[in-house]
């Protein structure tokens, strides 16, 4: 997802509340690095190390995972196949699907994601290089501790909690700086700031760990937003599957999207793509709006990351930002946020019980910058009512 992470100080843990992780991957490198890394946590052991998705299938019940990182390119049975036979012997089972950045893998890990896996990481092409591998590391080790303790919130959970938006197989699916997690309880007892009086001119989205899924939900039912508004997204996600996701946001809104191209005007009736890789911002070109893309720094340990979209386009709107932030580990997104605030724009962040990972939008809403806190299916109705001109 182009994130290259801090390392965040592990939990301690007994042995009994150890994440079970298996490693399924054909190369016998591979599985000794990953289960090297995953040893290393005191959070977490690996409970199996196998070479094939068929050896997956038929140990899976013996072993008993909480989490599998599942290559997608194996003999007997490859990722995508052993993928819905893992999850129809455990439903539970957090599948963390990892390939290549080929534009073949980046359109499977788009299926296994429709097929119920969790989420993806992009496998460096050579583990040689040391940053390549670090960042790996950590992606790998966040996204296995982010996604295991969401599991292991909802086993111990009480029974009146919120159940997901939708089945395992169609639930949506991701860099980290932890956001406190609240209870549906207190959840609703955070802080709310009224809409903006100034009518909203832009939407801008901000997504990662599930984006994926949220942001396909999301477009399918915002049409009249995206008709008469531009509407910019940053996802944190590598090259080439920023290219595969812009197509699927295409085919989903049934509207023109694409990845954003440095100097093109910004035109309503368009959805704007963060390419992979590089940060988008926005700026002024005469009287409109321009994209300008930008190859500094990993911010938030993130790129492209959300904050700068969000920051840059104060400049161009000022208070006529409409922001939302959906499912995401880490905080990106809400200093940006904070900034839409104090222009006069408005927030809306993804609660926590249809949340993947509930980071960024967890940030925001207990910076108290947000005007609403809602489920996913919940978000693209309200933009439709703010953009139709409802003020509350």
């Amino acid at each position: 997802m182009s994130i290259a992470l801090t390392s965040a100080a592990a939990p301690t843990s007994t042995r009994q509340d150890k994440l079970r992780v298996m490693v399924v991957d054909d190369s016998v490198v591979i599985r000794g690095m990953i289960s090297r890394w995953i040893g290393a946590e005191p959070d977490m052991e690996v409970v199996a190390s196998l070479r094939t998705g068929l050896d997956a299938v038929n140990q899976l019940e013996r072993i008993n995972p909480d989490v599998a990182v599942l290559d997608i390119e194996m003999p007997e049975l490859d990722g995508i196949s052993a993928l819905p036979k893992l999850l129809a012997k455990k439903r539970d089972l957090i599948i963390i699907m990892a390939s290549t950045l080929t534009r073949r893998n980046a359109e499977i890990s788009f299926k296994a994601l429709s097929l119920g896996a969790s989420d993806y990481i992009p496998k460096p092409e050579s583990t040689r290089e040391a940053s390549a591998a670090e960042t790996f590391r950590h992606d790998l080790i966040q996204k296995i501790r982010h996604l295991g303790a969401k599991i292991r919130r909802n086993v111990h959970a009480p029974a009146h909690v919120t159940p997901p938006l939708a089945p395992v197989h169609e639930r949506p699916r991701e860099a980290s700086v932890r956001a406190p997690t609240v209870a549906p309880a207190a959840q609703s007892q955070l802080a709310r700031r009224p809409f903006s009086m100034l009518a909203p001119r832009v939407l801008l989205i901000g997504s990662s760990t599930g984006g994926p899924q949220a942001l396909m939900s999301l477009v399918t039912e915002i049409g009249p937003v995206i008709d008469r508004f531009p509407v910019l997204i940053t996802q944190h996600m590598p090259p080439t599957f920023t290219t595969i996701l812009a197509e699927h946001l295409a085919r989903s809104s049934r509207r023109p999207a694409h990845e954003a191209v440095d100097g093109e005007i910004v035109k309503a009736g368009r959805i704007y793509l963060a390419p992979g890789g590089r940060h988008m911002k926005v700026v002024r070109h005469g009287a409109e709006a321009a994209i300008a893309l930008d190859d500094g720094p990993p911010v938030n340990f993130c790129k492209p990351a959300v904050d700068p979209l969000f920051t840059s386009a104060i400049d161009v709107w000022q208070g006529g930002i409409m922001s939302v932030i959906l499912t995401g580990m880490g905080s990106d997104g809400m200093r940006g946020g904070k900034d839409i605030v104090a222009a006069g724009g408005s927030v809306i962040a993804q609660d926590e019980a249809t949340s993947v990972v509930w980071g960024m939008p967890g940030a925001a809403a207990n910076a108290g910058i947000c005007a609403a806190i809602l489920p996913l299916n919940q978000i693209a109705p309200k933009l439709v009512r703010l953009f139709s001109g409802d003020r509350a």
